[in-house]
């Protein structure tokens, strides 16, 4: 019999075109709004509650396709899923650069919904899984969301340069024509990039992972979800991931806090965010390694910990408004604790002792949980900043963000716990 184990080569390409099609996904419907919120608020004339609303549209789609998207992944191809749903999103971002009406806004999250998840989530989730084997969990997933974070600081830095050639040397002076010809043109560069790394995907993904036609109906019924909704541990994993998934979601808010807190005009505003990029690599590996050398566990614990004491310091107002450096330092902490969580959460499965063959269902249902703050995030963080502009507004996001990490804290505390005794 042939030895089918993948070569070193190409273990390295696989998972360089899993990473580069985890995050040009995502680029559209949120790098460049959470980059150019600004921005972007002014060119569509929406209001943060709006665009809130916009993004809860996702969450609600997103929500049913966690669900079905499970499955889906149990039973197909990954390389012809994600294949699809790269190339469905970037047609996506066609309309986007025309800038419709708020209306035709939310629709079109609600149509990202199903290209970002149903066909394409869980399908990462478990080739990634696939890819760590036994022994390198912690590493795989730390692979894939560092390397996501490195692709999408490149995409960020570049596109701050593009977007910042593109106005006058005066940002402050640009025309809303200016700004509005501007963000376009990055929306265009963006589906490029999508578009091609889809093709990517379906000349070096493998098919290997196609379940025979013998194993789909077995997969495909009630018994995967029965068996994985009777383990405590993935409830618990759950509300880890939603928890994090909070303070991710407030990354959004950086950039405009900057903005309105501190005077940053567009592109300094614009920095701001692409500094969350460029930690999250160094963070999600470095916790993909911590994972594997002590516990995924034991690397919540410490992540949380670090992601509490970060967003208490901006929730308390405590940082002078001209001192631009402890705001920098203490942004970039958040997000050492932000990106490390999203580097292993997933890599509990195997602590949790999760079944391979299930992997696509139970990401689905910890996703249905873990990622509901797609639909109640956006607009929770748009009304307490409209109702409370400057500094107020920005102070009650970032309570929110610590109260939910301390709820992470204590479900990742009881997770340890129920391990030790499984």
């Amino acid at each position: 019999m042939p030895n089918t184990t993948p070569s070193l080569v190409r273990r390295i390409l696989i998972m360089t075109t899993l990473i580069t099609a985890g995050e040009a996904i995502f680029l559209l419907p949120f790098a460049l709004p959470r980059i150019f919120r600004p921005t972007l608020l002014e060119v569509f004339g929406i209001t943060n509650l709006e665009l809130g609303l916009a993004y809860s549209a996702y969450g609600v789609v997103a929500m049913i396709a966690y669900f079905f998207g499970g499955p889906l992944a149990d039973n197909y191809s990954p390389r012809r899923l994600m294949t699809a749903a790269m190339i469905s999103t970037a047609l996506g971002g066609l309309y986007f650069a025309c800038i419709p009406a708020v209306r035709m806004l939310t629709f079109l999250y609600g149509f990202w919904g199903l290209t970002t998840i149903l066909v394409f989530w869980a399908a990462l989730i478990r080739a990634t899984r696939e890819w760590g084997g036994t022994n390198s969990q912690g590493r795989a997933y730390g692979f894939l969301d560092g390397g996501r974070g490195l692709l999408a600081a490149l995409v960020a830095s570049i596109t701050v340069a593009i977007f910042a050639n593109l106005l006058p040397a005066d940002v402050a002076s640009a025309s809303l024509a200016e700004r509005t010809a501007a963000l376009q043109s990055l929306i265009w560069i963006v589906c490029g990039i999508v578009f091609a790394i889809g093709l990517l995907v379906w000349f070096f993904i493998p098919d290997s992972n196609a379940l025979p036609k013998s194993d789909k109906k077995r997969r495909f019924n009630i018994e995967g979800v029965q068996k994985i909704a009777g383990m405590p541990s993935v409830w618990l994993q759950a509300v880890i991931i939603l928890c994090a998934y909070v303070a991710y979601k407030g990354v959004d808010d950086f950039s405009l806090y900057a903005y309105d807190v501190y005077g940053y005009d567009d592109v300094d505003a614009a920095k701001i965010g692409t500094l969350a990029f460029w930690i999250r690599p160094f963070a999600a590996l470095g916790a993909g390694y911590f994972g594997d050398r002590f516990s995924a566990s034991k690397g919540i614990v410490v992540s949380f910990i670090i992601l509490i004491l970060g967003s208490l310091t901006l929730a308390s107002g405590w940082l002078p408004p001209n001192v631009h450096w402890m705001l920098v330092l203490t942004i970039a902490g958040t997000c050492v604790g932000i990106y490390a969580l999203r580097g292993i959460y997933f890599a509990l499965f195997q602590e949790a002792n999760v079944p391979l063959a299930f992997t696509g269902t139970a990401v689905g249902l910890v996703s249905v949980i873990g990622y509901t703050p797609d639909i109640f995030m956006g607009p929770l963080m748009g009304y307490l900043l409209d109702s409370a502009p400057g500094a107020t507004g920005h102070q009650h996001v970032f309570l929110v963000l610590a109260s939910f990490s301390f709820i992470g804290l204590m479900a990742a505390l009881v997770f340890r716990r129920i391990r030790k005794t499984v």
